[in-house]
């Protein structure tokens, strides 16, 4: 199975367009070791020809001109992406659907609560309809039964409900369903390898955590370093778990559950731009990798 990581950041990418804090401003001055990176997307293959694209960024098209197989070679128009698979309905995951309307119908694969806000307080299904047919709409259960999408042969897709809240636009925001945000574990039958990938996971839930132990890769939050970092760096009023992201350090937190499996390849994902991690010479980095756990960046391939 082949894993492409489109995008590695959080909403707004890094550096953020209007952001002045510590990482962006110090980004464009040049005083920090860091690498600029697109809002979080990764790809799958089974074969590197035909891909599923979990989660559509708003920089989707940069995304698309930095990777030759997702890149149109078969025929005058085409696209090495076969489906796109949704794990919320966040804007920064989902407005990228908008980029890729030339290439409808686009199958796309969502639980019923993303499906009824993107036809609604952010109605993109129906707003495609008059492009080549739209976005075509495959339900998504999260019973823990295992699906498979004939684009990705030999590649069963588990999809595991997330405590998170939806967008600010959904009218369940403040009142969460199961659905709204969700993890999958993947597994190719041909090679053996799995992944768990969560880019919002809020809690350590204990239905997840048989299937990060089964895993040979965890893609997970990497948000924020420390609950209140949007608070203390003054760029907002929220706190990570408030946001549905659980924070890396202090007890209960991300690098205490990825403790659990050093043997692992552990990689953060969906990094905010006001993460120190960001920073490659942080001492937070370094606490990283000194435990073993990755940093996605934008680019980075995972064979499993």
């Amino acid at each position: 199975m082949h894993i492409r990581v489109l995008g590695s950041a959080a909403g707004g990418g890094f550096p953020q367009w209007n952001c002045n804090c510590r990482n962006c401003r110090g980004y464009r001055e040049g005083r920090i070791n860091a690498d600029a990176r697109t809002q979080s997307s990764i790809t799958l293959s089974a074969d590197g020809e035909h891909w599923l694209l979990c989660n559509a960024s708003p920089d989707i098209r940069a995304q698309l001109a930095g990777f030759a197989p997702l890149q149109p070679a078969r025929k005058l128009r085409d696209t090495g992406i076969n489906a796109v698979l949704l794990m919320d309905a966040q804007i920064d995951h989902t407005s990228g659907l908008l980029m890729l309307r030339e290439g409808c119908p686009l199958e796309v694969y969502c639980t019923d609560p993303v499906y009824d806000d993107l036809c609604s307080g952010f109605p993109i299904f129906p707003m495609l309809t008059k492009w080549n047919g739209g976005l075509q709409r495959h339900p998504v259960a999260i019973d823990g039964s295992g699906f498979s999408i004939p684009a990705l042969p030999g590649v069963e897709i588990t999809a595991l409900p997330l405590t998170s809240q939806p967008p600010p636009y959904s009218p369940r925001r403040g009142h969460p369903v199961s659905g709204d945000n969700i993890g999958i574990f993947v597994r190719d039958r041909h090679s053996g390898g799995s992944l768990f990938y969560a880019p919002g996971l809020g809690a350590i839930e204990p239905h997840l955590l048989p299937w990060m132990e089964r895993a040979d890769c965890l893609l997970v939050d990497g948000t924020l370093w420390t609950d209140d970092e949007m608070i203390t760096n003054e760029v907002g009023t929220q706190t990570g778990l408030s946001m549905g992201h659980l924070p890396q350090s202090g007890p209960g937190g991300m690098i205490e559950l990825l403790g659990r499996w050093p043997h692992k390849r552990r990689v953060l994902i969906h990094i905010n731009n006001t993460n120190p991690i960001l920073d490659n010479d942080s001492p937070q980095r370094a606490e990283l990798a000194r435990l073993g756990i990755d940093v996605a960046h934008d680019g980075l391939e995972i064979e499993l």
